[in-house]
C-alpha cells in the first residue's frame, strides 16, 4: 500500500529563488482515506546523493532526522514511499545526474513524496527541479533541511509512533559539516552561489555532532566544509582550524578523524603541529585546479605553483607516510600546452596519491564562461584522461611504497576474494585494502600490506584471519 496517495503528494511548492531559503509549505487538511492512512509496515524514505562530502554531511543530518520520524531510511533508488534527491550543480554532468535521478525516483514510485534540495536547484532555478516532478524544493542550508524533514515526517500516518534517538546502522564513517559556503571567487566555480556566504558551524555544534555519531557507532569522522580552511573567521572572536580540530580532539573519543580539503595558504605550523595525535589521519587533500601560475591567476585562486609546492613539502615533513590527493581541472580556457605541462609536471613532481580529474565545464553565471580561448570538448576530454592516466601510476607508486609496512585499517565492507569471504577498508592513509576475514565490519585492525591488488593492496592481519 502507498503511503500517499498521488493526489496529497503531487501538490508542488517552492522557495526563494538561489539564496538557500525556502518557506515551508502549508500541508494540506487531513482527509479520510488520505496521506493520514494507516500502514503496516514502516514507510521507507531512500536519500540518494551526488557530489561532495558536504552533500554526504547534508544527507547523514537528513537521515537522522527521517529516522527520528518514524522513516526507515535507504540509500540507493528502490521503490519509495518518500525520496530526497540531494543534487549537485558543480559541473554540466552533475547537472544531468541529478535530473535523471529526480525522474526516475518520480517513474519508479509515482504516489511519493520527491524532494529536492542541494546545489541543482540553486543553479538551475527552484522551478527547473519541480519541473521534474518534485513535490518540495528546498535550498542549502541547514534551516532548509529541518523543513523538508518536517515536511515529510508531517506525511507519515497520524497514529505512527516516532522513533526516538534512531540510529543509522552500517556506517563506520560519518560525515561531519563544520562550515557552509564561500566568500572567494574563483572564475570557474558556481558554488558562492549555490551555497552562499561562508557560515561556520562553532565548536561545541560540532563536537556535538561527532559524539552523536560515535553513539551510532561511527569509528571514522570526515570534518568538511566548502570552504573548510575559511572555518572560524567569521566567529566572534574569531578562530582558526586547528582551534576546531584541537576542541574535537579534546572533547570527544573520536578513534579517527579526517579534515576534508584545503588550500595551500590553510596549512599553517599550528595546524601540522596537530598531526602527533595519532586519532588524525595521516591524509589530506589540497586543492590544486592546475600547476600553472598563469592559470592560477586566471582562476583567480590565492596561491601560486611554488605556494603549493612548498605546502606539500611541509605536510610531508610533519607527517610521516602522509597521503596527498587534489584535485586538478583539464582544458581551462587558455590552458596552453605548457601551462598543461606544467600541470602534469608538479602533480608528478608531488606524487599525489590519487588525483581527482575534472574537464573545465563552463557554468553560466561564473566568469570563466565568457573567457576567450574555450576549448572544445575533445580538447578537454583528452587533457583530462591523460592527467586520469597519471594518476593512475602516481597511486600504484604509493600503493608500492606502502607494501610491507602493518598500518591500521577500518573496515567497512564485505568483499569476494579468490579463496573466500573477506572485507574492503582503508588505511589510515587512505590506502584501499582487500583482506581475508568473516566478521571484519567497522573494526580497526594493524593489517600487513602485502601485494598489489586492483586499484588497491591485499592485505593479511599478523594474527591470522578472524
Amino acid at each position: 500500500m502507498r503511503l500517499l496517495p498521488p493526489d496529497a503528494c503531487n501538490v508542488r511548492r517552492s522557495g526563494r529563488d538561489h539564496k538557500g531559503h525556502s518557506a515551508l509549505p502549508r500541508l494540506p487538511p487531513k482527509a479520510e482515506g488520505g496521506y493520514h492512512r494507516r500502514v503496516t509496515r514502516r514507510p521507507v524514505a531512500a536519500v540518494l546523493t551526488l557530489g561532495c562530502k558536504l552533500n554526504l554531511a547534508d544527507s547523514e543530518e537528513i537521515v537522522r532526522g527521517l529516522q527520528g520520524a518514524g522513516y526507515e531510511v535507504v540509500d540507493r533508488l528502490c521503490e519509495a514511499d518518500a525520496y530526497v534527491v540531494n543534487t549537485c550543480s558543480v559541473t554540466h554532468v552533475a547537472d544531468q545526474k541529478s535530473r535523471r535521478l529526480v525522474r526516475s525516483a518520480r517513474r519508479l514510485s509515482p504516489g511519493a513524496a520527491v524532494t529536492v534540495t542541494g546545489c541543482f536547484p540553486q543553479s538551475a532555478g527552484f522551478g527547473a527541479a519541480l519541473d521534474l516532478g518534485a513535490d518540495l524544493v528546498v535550498g542549502t542550508r541547514d534551516a532548509d533541511k529541518v523543513q523538508l524533514v518536517e515536511f515529510l515526517a508531517a506525511r507519515l500516518p497520524a497514529a505512527r509512533e516516532k522513533v526516538v534517538g534512531a540510529r543509522r546502522t552500517g556506517h563506520t564513517r560519518t560525515f561531519v559539516k563544520a562550515q557552509e559556503g564561500c566568500n572567494d571567487v574563483c572564475a570557474f566555480c558556481i558554488v558562492p552561489r549555490t551555497r552562499g556566504r561562508e557560515v561556520s558551524r562553532p565548536v561545541t555544534a560540532v563536537i556535538a555532532e561527532v559524539n552523536r555519531a560515535l553513539e551510532s557507532g561511527a569509528k571514522e569522522v570526515v570534518i568538511t566544509g566548502t570552504q573548510l580552511g575559511a572555518w572560524g573567521r567569521d566567529l566572534d572572536p574569531p578562530l582558526l582550524p586547528h582551534h576546531l580540530i584541537a576542541g574535537i580532539l579534546e572533547s570527544t573519543d573520536v578513534a579517527r578523524v579526517r579534515f576534508s580539503s584545503l588550500q595551500p595558504q590553510d596549512i599553517t605550523p599550528e595546524l601540522l603541529g596537530l598531526w602527533c595525535d595519532p586519532r588524525l589521519m595521516p591524509h589530506f587533500h589540497l586543492a590544486l585546479q592546475s600547476g600553472s601560475d598563469a592559470i592560477l591567476q586566471a582562476m583567480r585562486r590565492r596561491y601560486g605553483a611554488s605556494d603549493f609546492r612548498l605546502a606539500a613539502e611541509r605536510i610531508r615533513a610533519a607527517v610521516p607516510g602522509v597521503a596527498i590527493t587534489t584535485d586538478v581541472i583539464a582544458g581551462f580556457p587558455g590552458e596552453r600546452p605548457e601551462d598543461f605541462e606544467e600541470t602534469f609536471s608538479l602533480c608528478r613532481e608531488v606524487g599525489f596519491s590519487r588525483l581527482h580529474c575534472f574537464p573545465y565545464s563552463p557554468r553560466a553565471g561564473t566568469s570563466a564562461a565568457r573567457m576567450p580561448g574555450q576549448f572544445p570538448a575533445s580538447v578537454r576530454k583528452e587533457r583530462m584522461h591523460s592527467l586520469l592516466a597519471l594518476g593512475a601510476e602516481l597511486a600504484e607508486a604509493f600503493h608500492v611504497r606502502n607494501l610491507g609496512t602493518v598500518r591500521p585499517v577500518l573496515w567497512e565492507s564485505p568483499a569476494v576474494l579468490p579463496e573466500g569471504p573477506g572485507f574492503r577498508g582503508y588505511t589510515d592513509n587512505y590506502v584501499p585494502v582487500v583482506a581475508r576475514g568473516a566478521d571484519l565490519r567497522n573494526r580497526i585492525t594493524p593489517t600487513r600490506l602485502d601485494a598489489l591488488y586492483d586499484d588497491g593492496v591485499r592485505g593479511s592481519l599478523p594474527g591470522g584471519d578472524v
